[in-house]
């Protein structure tokens, strides 16, 4: 899953546009399950970067993933999207 999720980010970034429609995208696959395991902390952390670059519902979906979520996963998920958009 991993060379999937490399993928479609990397698209999404390509020529310097941000494409937040692929963040929530992925997003919801890891929330859902949709080809792969559920992932609650890639979940969220896709989300809250679609959330950042401006897709308009991500930022409820990403609060749906957090109640879900306990305190150390939370931390974890920010922790790994704040590291990406360093990167990005």
């Amino acid at each position: 899953m991993a060379r999937f999720e490399m993928h479609n980010a990397e698209m999404a970034t390509m020529g310097g546009e941000n494409n937040a429609d692929v963040f929530c995208e992925m997003g919801l696959m890891y929330a859902t399950g949709r080809g792969c395991s559920v992932d609650l902390v890639a979940a969220h952390k896709w989300l809250n970067i679609a959330a950042i670059k401006g897709h308009d519902r991500a930022a409820e979906l990403r609060a749906d993933v957090a109640a879900t979520m306990d305190k150390m996963q939370l931390v974890e998920a920010l922790r790994a999207a704040r590291e990406w958009m360093t990167v990005h």
